[in-house]
């Protein structure tokens, strides 16, 4: 791939990979989720880069940071005619437009990051005009859920108004902006947004090399300790022992004790039980079974730490290489 073929998003890999582990681990801090999730993966599907690309990357990045800069100590204008100076008309326009695309916010972005029934609650009294604004902006999926819930005989009025609705007054759109944000924020929107954030980087990490996952995590321990303690809790669990290779299985019951075996059994899939009585001989595997009788009901609550337990348990002898839990394209197995 050429440097004219690069999206954004393939250049912001590229970006981090050239600046290192620590001064990406500075960028990471000031991302948001979505942002995070987009730049890990673009950075572990990123295979090789010639120095080439690389040095028209940090260029590149060097030369939106100085405009920025400018823009920020004298607005446009200013930047533009110090960047005429520098680099002739030419590039000072591309790099001006450029950036100013990217700092480009669409309206009622901040509605966007609701779900549809927060959107419902916040415009389903507003007038059909405004409904028809906030719907023509905020995603398909949202707006049919929103519409789908809005009264039969206000639905068609709203649908028409969308379809006619061509251009709309800025003023208009910045005090609907300013209105709905103010009632959106009145009903505790913060609290109520389920950004489901953990669970897609979860996912994402799940994906990675060892050596990246590594440096996002020890990242996150310096930023948010409990958040990255979170993170690791999840990205293997109990379950996943149906998918631990005999080998693997056996190493890991070494370290584990016969009561915490027990209690986690309690609970486990069909597949989990299977792989873990085919690891042990018979007399455990009775010794297993008359402890779980005999046990009787046992609260969730410790089950779950048990099973919790034998986690960090299989997570340490992979941070030590006793155990490889292999992550790769068209590669589930964890050997």
């Amino acid at each position: 791939m050429t440097y004219e073929e690069l999206n954004p998003k393939e250049k912001a890999a590229i970006l981090m990979i050239a600046l290192g582990q620590n001064y990406s681990a500075e960028i990471y801090k000031h991302l948001s989720e979505d942002e995070l999730g987009q730049l890990t993966l673009g950075i572990t599907t990123t295979r090789r880069v010639n120095s080439e690309i690389k040095e028209r990357v940090l260029n590149e990045f060097y030369e939106m940071c100085l405009t920025q800069q400018f823009i920020s100590e004298g607005g446009i204008d200013y930047a533009r005619q110090v960047l005429e100076q520098a680099m002739g008309q030419d590039k000072a326009r591309d790099l001006i437009n450029r950036l100013s695309s990217s700092l480009q916010v669409r309206p009622f972005d901040f509605i966007r990051r609701a779900d549809s029934m927060q959107i419902l609650n916040v415009i389903g009294n507003e007038h059909p005009q405004t409904i028809a604004l906030v719907l023509s902006y905020i995603s398909p999926k949202q707006a049919a859920e929103v519409l789908a819930e809005l009264p039969e005989e206000r639905q068609t009025d709203i649908v028409r108004r969308v379809a006619n609705m061509g251009s709309t007054s800025p003023e208009y759109v910045k005090e609907a902006e300013r209105i709905l944000e103010r009632k959106l924020s009145s009903m505790g929107f913060e609290e109520q947004i389920a950004v489901g954030g953990i669970s897609a980087i979860v996912d994402i990490i799940n994906s990675i090399d060892r050596s990246t996952e590594r440096n996002i995590l020890e990242s996150l321990d310096v930023e948010d300790a409990e958040l990255a303690d979170e993170i690791r809790k999840k990205l293997f669990v109990f379950e996943d022992i149906a998918k631990l290779g005999n080998s693997a299985i056996q190493r890991v019951l070494k370290e584990i004790n016969n009561a915490d075996l027990a209690i986690a059994l309690k609970m486990a899939g069909e597949e989990v039980s299977k792989v873990i009585f085919s690891n042990i001989s018979k007399r455990l595997q009775e010794m297993l079974k008359d402890d779980m009788e005999v046990m009787g009901p046992v609260r969730v609550r410790d089950v779950e730490e048990a099973q919790q337990r034998i986690v960090n348990v299989i997570r340490t002898l992979e941070e030590s290489g006793e155990i490889i839990i292999s992550r790769g394209e068209g590669d589930d197995l964890i050997v």
